[in-house]
């Protein structure tokens, strides 16, 4: 029997790379990049061509510092996105079992499928504050179950998982034998709360055992740089030299421009915090006015984050609405179809607050436009 094709392309980053764009980006889902001028460059400590070997090692120990983790734990990867794909790779062969959240960002499913897994779904649900139910997660491991994939803080909705609730799902783990993947991007956001992240927690649940969980992560989304493409891997050290070996296959050799630049990065990311507290602390003033103004929006408000998952009214083509607001209002939110959930958009608070709170301003006045179709 011929097995299907696998599909080889995300429909989300071509949405992301050819629609998203507008005036008033709203859609957009970290913090707004860092300028070349507000960046600590230091052109005496950049070089173009690296030894070669596995890892950088001053990003290396960068990394494992920042993260509180020994340097053999951690794998650098071309961003959060490739880091989820190599950690999926490692574990995962074609036809073995993914239990992957949703609502879930799109391109963590669209690997899934590419890799050839059979994927079922955990629901994180709007009217239960999209937390997970340990008794849905427990039926829904089966021996068949290979990993377990979620994101803290949560993408669509920002919500944060606690961290005695990742315990319980460690603990689960580890009586399963499977690994949790948890993608950590947004974790950050935090800034200075008591954020739980996820590897040391599987190290002080599993003893001599393995740690059950993979974390992922970059100084993408909470920092603005993007544009160094710094993401990390967190795994037990046997599994962190496998993905090392699977990454000959994808990327091979990282570029060492960017290696320097991130080092640069991690050794002034005090300065960045800074930048993103201002940013957030500000813009999330007018997100609250929007939302405190609009009836018709039902929205889980997290505690931290740079985006939020209204719910549109019943009754309504959500389609029809964000051609209405791209085209007339000049304005581009995500829809909720790139989640599974339609009558959803995810909005982005990261930007420009001028550019912010105009978006917001013809959010609303489409809003009322399409109310009296």
């Amino acid at each position: 029997m011929t097995e299907p094709a696998r599909p080889k392309r995300s429909l989300y980053m071509e949405w992301a790379k050819t629609h998203s764009h507008a005036k008033y980006n709203l859609a957009t889902s970290g913090l707004m990049g860092v300028p070349r001028d507000d960046f600590p460059l230091n052109l005496d400590e950049l070089e173009i061509t690296a030894p070669g070997g596995y890892g950088y090692a001053p990003l290396q120990q960068r990394l494992a510092q920042h993260a509180g983790v020994p340097e053999d734990c951690v794998v650098a990867a071309a961003g959060t996105s490739m880091a989820n794909h190599l950690a999926m790779a490692a574990v995962l062969d074609p036809g073995d079992e993914v239990l992957i959240e949703q609502p879930a960002y799109g391109p963590i499913l669209d690997v899934a499928h590419y890799l050839g897994v059979r994927v079922k779904r955990l629901s994180r649900r709007f009217e239960a504050r999209f937390s997970i139910n340990l008794d849905e997660l427990q039926r829904a491991i089966t021996r068949s179950t290979r990993l377990v994939v979620l994101t803290n803080l949560h993408n669509p909705s920002s919500a944060l998982l606690s961290a005695e609730m990742l315990r319980a799902v460690g603990k689960m783990a580890l009586r399963a034998g499977v690994h949790v993947l948890v993608d950590e991007v947004y974790l950050e956001m935090l800034f200075g709360q008591a954020a739980p992240f996820c590897f040391p927690i599987g190290q002080a649940i599993a003893g001599a055992k393995e740690n059950p969980f993979i974390v992922t992560s970059s100084l993408t989304k909470v920092y603005g740089l993007s544009g160094l493409r710094c993401g990390w891997i967190l795994a037990a050290p046997k599994l962190a030299h496998r993905m090392w070996l699977l990454n000959d296959l994808f990327a091979a050799t990282a570029a060492h421009p960017a290696e320097r630049l991130s080092v640069m990065a991690l050794d002034h990311l005090k300065q960045f915090r800074v930048r993103a507290i201002s940013l957030l602390t500000a813009n999330r003033v007018f997100l609250d006015e929007f939302l405190d103004s609009r009836s018709d929006l039902e929205c889980f408000r997290p505690p931290a984050g740079t985006v939020v998952f209204p719910r549109l009214p019943h009754g309504r083509d959500p389609e029809a609405f964000f051609k209405l607001l791209r085209e007339k209002f000049e304005t581009t939110v995500v829809p909720g179809s790139f989640f599974d959930m339609p009558r959803h958009f995810r909005l982005g608070i990261g930007g420009d607050t001028s550019t912010l709170r105009a978006g917001l301003e013809r959010l609303s006045a489409a809003l009322d436009s399409f109310a009296k179709r």
